[in-house]
């Protein structure tokens, strides 16, 4: 017997308990609310997806092809609309496709103060909102997809078609929840590690399964590719990898998922020298890269910082602004180190910050990685900052001067131009664009792909389109060609408007309140008819 049909038995025992001032009272109408409300709270959405996404990254481990994506979402209806798009283009199923939450669009679009720059400057709140509306939106998204089944249950029965009513009855016992994991970021934790923990037990709440950290300096925090990038000594990067792990396990949330970001790949500065208590200890690791010039005892100055390393003393070069220079050239090892230590301290994914995205130079760093730690495992920013045409044409084309290739025909500081775009060089860039999220999870350990500001551009170029076309010469027609036309023969379900937006929903509450009383929207005088 389905969970459908015991609550309507359920709730037809309590009917009778309650006798006639439960009359009203429609108990397959109760199930049918039921059923639209399956998670109750944000820790139910969080233990749901903790699951899924723990089964994923072992699915992953046992076959490098069965990598997950996500695409950055700053509003419940972009998120919403996504799911809804998977499960109508990917045969009902939303395996292996999460949401990414991205604290560069909560800081862009989500801030009282306005548009901010991705500087941990937007209130810490507004991150847990974002994530409670997403699953908002996405928990209406099942109950409307599952009021359509309802009726169309109610249709079959008034027509008396068993066949129909079974296999509607199949698909309302097999509903396949919009519901996914969200990889949710926290920046760098907007604090000390008190802070990090009480906003990470508020993402939580809201339903995030998965909390993305950064080792950058909270208060002096920047966008992962722009400059001036200051890192924390590990010890205290370990410290709010802790605190988010006590959040989960508060929570009772014990296989949360914490994804560990380094930015050391572009990051010359920190602001800390570590604390070392014994050479070749985790801080003295770390501040061996240190840029630093050996002096002797008659050389210190008023004020020095001096470093003793093999009986040597050693003073870092320090900025005006206070912060300390690393060595040029030492990010890789310095992403290499990062990373082994926050696996070994608690992690479970990485996030490695690049400039550009290149299959070998990901997978270099991430076979040191796993000669320590075998299973380790990415998250990678398919970033549009990023100019990911010119970077793999010019992949393309350093490749064929390698190859002993003419390639008199090219400009490589050019290749951006549209006169490439016909060229066998172009075409073969292509093809390792498409193929580039299989070709890194198979050679370079990356588990899940993700771009983080897709519906922000997306937004933006729609937008771009819509208003040249409606304020020029296409008038209303830039509108119905470009937009309307297209959402109705791609059948795209927001399209109709009003039902999106639950008026449907609505009437079927109004209806079971009120029964016969009812006022209802979707009568035949609705122009949503017209879809």
């Amino acid at each position: 017997m389905s969970i459908y049909t015991n609550d309507i038995d359920a709730v037809a025992t309590l009917k009778a308990e309650q006798g006639s001032k439960w009359a009203a009272i429609n108990p397959e109408y109760t199930a049918r609310m039921r059923a639209q409300n399956r998670f109750k709270t944000g820790i139910e959405i969080a233990q749901y997806t903790a699951d899924i996404m723990r089964a994923d990254m072992e699915n992953y481990d046992n076959d490098s092809s069965l990598y997950t994506q996500s695409l950055g979402c700053w509003h419940g209806f972009i998120g919403q609309q996504k799911m809804i798009s998977i499960k109508k283009h990917f045969e009902n199923n939303t395996d292996r496709r999460y949401l990414y939450l991205s604290g560069w669009m909560v800081a862009a679009l989500r801030s009282e103060f306005g548009p901010l720059p991705d500087q941990s400057m937007h209130e810490k709140t507004s991150v847990s909102a974002l994530i409670e509306e997403l699953y908002t939106f996405l928990r209406q998204a099942d109950a409307r997809e599952l009021g359509g089944l309802f009726r169309e249950l109610d249709a079959a029965r008034d027509a008396g078609d068993s066949a129909k009513v079974t296999a509607t009855q199949d698909k309302i016992d097999n509903h396949v929840t919009h519901v996914v994991p969200i990889i949710a970021d926290i920046d760098a934790g907007f604090g000390n590690a008190e802070a990090t923990y009480l906003l990470a037990k508020k993402m939580i709440e809201a339903g995030a399964c998965c909390i993305q950290i950064e080792n950058q300096v909270s208060d002096e925090k920047q966008c992962g590719h722009q400059d001036g990038k200051v890192t924390v000594p590990h010890e205290d990067f370990l410290a709010k990898i802790n605190a988010v792990r006590y959040a989960f396990l508060e929570l009772g949330i014990d296989n949360g998922v914490i994804v560990a970001r380094t930015d050391s790949l572009g990051a010359g500065l920190t602001k800390q020298i570590a604390v070392t208590n014994e050479p070749g200890d985790l801080g003295d690791q770390y501040n061996s890269f240190l840029d630093c010039d050996e002096i002797t005892q008659a050389e210190l100055g008023n004020g020095d910082v001096i470093l003793k390393k093999d009986g040597k003393l050693l003073r870092p070069k320090r900025l005006p602004s206070n912060l300390f220079q690393f060595k040029e050239g030492t990010g890789e090892a310095r992403c290499v180190l990062d990373c082994i230590t926050s696996l070994q301290g608690g992690a479970d994914l990485l996030w490695i910050e690049t400039e550009k995205p290149h299959v070998g130079q990901i997978g270099a760093m991430v076979n040191e990685i796993r000669k320590v730690v075998p299973n380790a495992k990415l998250v990678y920013n398919n970033s549009p900052s990023f100019n990911w045409t010119l970077n793999f044409r010019q992949q393309i084309f350093d490749i064929m001067v390698e190859a002993g290739q003419d390639v008199s025909a090219y400009d490589r500081a050019d290749l951006m131009n549209e006169k490439y775009d016909t060229t066998e060089l172009s075409a073969q860039a292509d093809e390792k664009i498409r193929t580039f999220q299989a070709d890194s999870a198979r050679e370079a350990g990356i588990f899940h792909h993700l771009i983080t500001l897709p519906t922000y551009h997306t937004a933006a170029l729609s937008t771009d389109n819509l208003a040249k076309e409606y304020f020029g010469d296409e008038g209303m027609l830039g509108y119905v060609k470009g937009v309307q036309r297209k959402e109705i023969r791609q059948s795209i379900a927001c399209v109709k408007h009003q039902n999106m937006a639950g008026s449907d929903m609505g009437d079927d509450h109004k209806e079971y309140f009120a029964g016969d009383a009812a006022l209802k929207a979707g009568g035949e005088d609705n122009t949503m008819n017209q879809f």
